[in-house]
C-alpha cells in the first residue's frame, strides 16, 4: 500500500454550506476500516467546529485554524503550533469597524474587504503576523503557519511521511498542503488554481468528489495516477539524448550488477542522495562499511559490533530518518539470518506506516544467496522498492531476481549480465547492440517498458564514500596510480594513494612537477582516478593560476589535505 493517510479540508469539501451528508461521513468511515488514517484540515476554529459537525471524532487528528491546531479527538489534547493574538489586537480591529471578527486559540479571522485595515493594524501593533485568503475569508496567522505545516505536526505524531498522504481541497488555502502531499487531489468544485495543481480533479464536487475519491484509493490505491506524479520520480542519470532517466519511487525492484570497479558503488551513493533530497525514508544493508558516513543517514553497527535489530527499527519509526545497517562484524554465515529477521520487522513497519520508503541491499549474494532454501525469504514474494547490488545475478537468490523489473548493468560485460539476468527469471532475452560501457556509463533494461536495454551516463555522488575515500587516501590504486615520469619520461615514481603522491611531490625537482603541472595531469588524475570531481576542479584552478613550483605545490597539497584529512 502506498496511500495510508487521507487529508481532507472542510468547508468546500468534505462539507457543503457547513454540513457533511451522512453518506461522506460514511465513506470516511470505510476508509478507516481499510487501514488507513484520516486527518481533517480546516480553517475553522476547533470549538466552532464541534458544533456544527457531531461526527468530528471519526478522524485520527484535526487540524484546525489553518493549521495552528492540532486536535486529537481520541484524548482531547491540543497541541498549538504558534502565539495566541495579543488581546489589544483584537479589539483595535473591532474598533476600526472589522465586522464579523473572531479569536481562536491562535488565529484571527475576518472577512473581505477588511484585509486592508488589517495590514494596517498588524503594522500599527509592529506584530508578526501573516493573511491568507479562502474564498473571502481572510485569516491572521503567525508567519510559517499553513495547512502544510499543521498537517506535517499531525503527521510526525502519527509517524507518517507525506510521501504516503493523499490530500484533498477546494481553495487557496489548501494549496500549501496538496503542495506537501504525495498526491494533491482538487473537487470539481475546487478553484481553477487549485485543479491546475492537482494530480487528480473528481468528477463530483464538495463531499461527493471525496467519496470518488476513497473509492478510487480502496480500489487500487491511486495505482493508475503513479504516470502523473512525475515529479517524485528518483533520478538515475541521463539518457545520451540528455533526458533524465528516472524511476517511479513506488512498485519498483531494481539490480545492479557488474563487476568490481564498474560503477555501482558510485550509482548507489547518488540514488541514496536522491532519496534523501526527495524525502524518501531508506534502509540500507552495507556489509563491506562502504556508507557509515553517508550524509542524512545514522549508521548502526560497524567492524566490531553487529547491528542490533531494536535499535535500528526504533530509529525507522522516526519518518524522515534514513539508517545504514552496517554487517561487517557479522559472518558469512550470520548476513542471510541477519536480513531474514530485519525483512519480518521492516514488513511489519511497511504495513502499518508504509516505511521505509526503500530497502538498498549492498553485496546482496552475501545477504540473499542462489544457495539460501526457497522458502528462507519468502516474504520477498510482496516486495517491493528495493535495489540489490551484487556482482552477478546468479549469485542472488532467485525470488529476489524475480521480484525486480529493472537490471542496471555495470562493467566490462553489461549485454552477458542481462542475458544471465533474463534467463534466471525465464523470461526472453534483448536485444543489445554490442554495448560497450565508457567510465560513468551504465546500461538499463526496464523489462516491463517493451523497450531494448538502452545507455544511460549516471550521476555522480556529492559525497566521497568512506572505503573509495580511504583506498584513495592512504590505500593501493592499483592500475590507477599516478606516475610521475618529468618532460623527457625518464622517471617512472609511482603514487598508489594521495598520501604518497604528497610525499613524492615534495621531492620531484621542479621541472618533473612544472610539467604535469603545465599538461594538467593532477586535475586529471584526481578526476578520472580519483573519482573527485570537486577537488579536481580546484586542483585545476591552482593549474592554470599558479605557475611557480613552490606555491603550486603548496597548494595542492593544501587541497588534498582539506579533502581528505580535514586539515589545510
Amino acid at each position: 500500500m502506498r496511500y495510508f493517510v487521507l487529508a481532507t479540508d472542510y468547508d468546500g469539501t468534505i462539507a457543503h454550506n457547513s454540513t457533511v451528508p451522512k453518506e461522506i461521513v460514511e465513506s470516511l468511515k470505510t476508509l478507516k476500516a481499510s487501514g488507513r488514517t484520516i486527518i481533517l484540515v480546516t480553517g475553522r476554529e476547533l470549538d466552532e467546529l464541534k458544533d456544527i459537525f457531531s461526527d468530528h471524532n471519526i478522524f485520527d487528528r484535526i487540524v484546525a485554524e489553518n493549521g495552528a491546531l492540532v486536535y486529537n479527538p481520541a484524548t482531547l489534547e491540543e497541541t498549538l503550533l504558534g502565539d495566541a493574538p495579543p488581546k489589544e489586537f483584537v479589539e483595535e480591529l473591532k474598533r476600526r469597524g472589522v465586522h464579523p471578527v473572531s479569536a481562536g486559540r491562535v488565529i484571527v479571522a475576518t472577512w473581505e474587504p477588511h484585509q486592508n485595515t488589517v495590514l494596517e493594524v498588524i503594522k500599527q501593533f509592529g506584530i508578526e503576523r501573516q493573511i491568507i485568503f479562502n474564498k473571502g475569508a481572510v485569516m491572521i496567522l503567525p508567519p510559517g503557519i499553513n495547512k502544510a505545516k499543521g498537517l506535517k505536526a499531525a503527521l510526525i505524531a502519527l509517524k507518517f511521511s507525506f510521501h504516503n498522504v493523499v490530500a484533498v481541497g477546494d481553495a487557496e488555502n489548501d494549496s500549501a498542503m496538496l503542495q506537501a502531499a504525495e498526491c494533491a487531489v482538487s473537487v470539481s468544485n475546487a478553484l481553477p488554481a487549485l485543479k491546475d495543481m492537482s494530480d487528480l480533479v473528481t468528477v463530483a464536487d464538495h463531499g461527493y468528489g471525496v467519496k470518488e475519491l476513497i473509492e478510487q484509493i480502496r480500489n487500487d490505491d491511486l495505482a493508475s495516477l503513479d504516470e502523473k506524479m512525475q515529479r517524485h520520480y528518483l533520478e538515475i542519470g541521463s539518457r545520451f539524448d540528455n533526458a533524465p532517466f528516472m524511476v517511479s519511487p513506488y512498485g519498483t525492484g531494481i539490480v545492479v550488477a557488474g563487476s568490481s570497479g564498474g560503477g555501482k558503488t558510485t550509482l548507489t551513493a547518488a540514488f541514496m542522495e536522491s532519496l534523501t533530497a526527495s524525502g524518501y525514508q531508506y534502509c540500507l544493508i552495507d556489509p563491506e562499511g562502504d556508507y557509515l558516513e553517508m550524509k542524512g543517514a545514522v549508521a548502526v553497527g560497524d567492524a566490531t559490533q553487529p547491528p542490533a535489530i531494536e535499535p535500528l527499527m526504533q530509529l525507522l519509526e522516526q519518518p524522515q530518518q534514513s539508517v545504514v545497517a552496517c554487517t561487517l562484524a557479522l559472518s558469512m554465515n550470520e548476513k542471510p539470518v541477519f536480513l531474514q529477521q530485519l525483512l519480518a520487522e521492516i514488513l511489519k513497519l511497511r504495513q502499518d506506516k508504509g516505511r521505509p520508503h526503500w530497502l538498498i541491499l549492498d553485496e546482496a549474494h552475501h545477504l540473499a544467496p542462489v544457495a539460501a532454501d526457497v522458502d528462507t525469504f519468502s516474504s520477498l514474494s510482496v516486495f517491493s522498492n528495493f535495489m540489490a547490488i551484487t556482482t552477478k545475478p546468479e549469485l542472488l537468490h532467485k525470488p529476489l531476481l524475480e521480484r525486480t523489473n529493472t537490471v542496471i548493468a555495470v562493467g566490462e560485460d553489461p549485454e552477458q549480465t542481462i542475458d544471465t539476468y533474463a534467463e534466471i527469471i525465464g523470461v526472453e532475452k534483448p536485444i543489445v547492440n554490442n554495448a560497450k560501457l565508457q567510465k560513468g556509463e551504465v546500461l538499463v533494461w526496464q523489462r516491463e517498458s517493451g523497450e531494448v536495454p538502452f545507455l544511460v551516463r549516471t550521476k555522480a555522488p556529492q559525497q566521497v564514500l568512506q572505503r573509495h575515500k580511504r583506498k584513495y587516501a592512504t590505500g593501493d590504486m592499483a592500475e590507477n596510480s599516478f606516475y610521475f615520469t618529468g618532460p623527457e619520461n625518464k622517471l617512472k615514481l609511482k603514487a598508489n594513494n594521495l598520501q604518497t603522491f604528497m610525499q613524492l611531490a615534495e621531492g620531484v625537482d621542479d621541472d618533473t612537477w612544472l610539467f604535469h603541472l603545465r599538461n594538467h595531469d593532477y586535475s586529471k588524475w584526481m578526476s578520472d582516478k580519483v573519482n573527485d570531481n570537486a577537488l579536481a576542479e580546484q586542483v585545476e584552478r591552482v593549474e592554470n593560476m599558479e605557475p611557480d613550483a613552490l606555491a603550486s605545490r603548496e597548494s595542492i597539497s593544501k587541497l588534498i589535505q582539506l579533502h581528505y584529512t580535514g586539515q589545510g
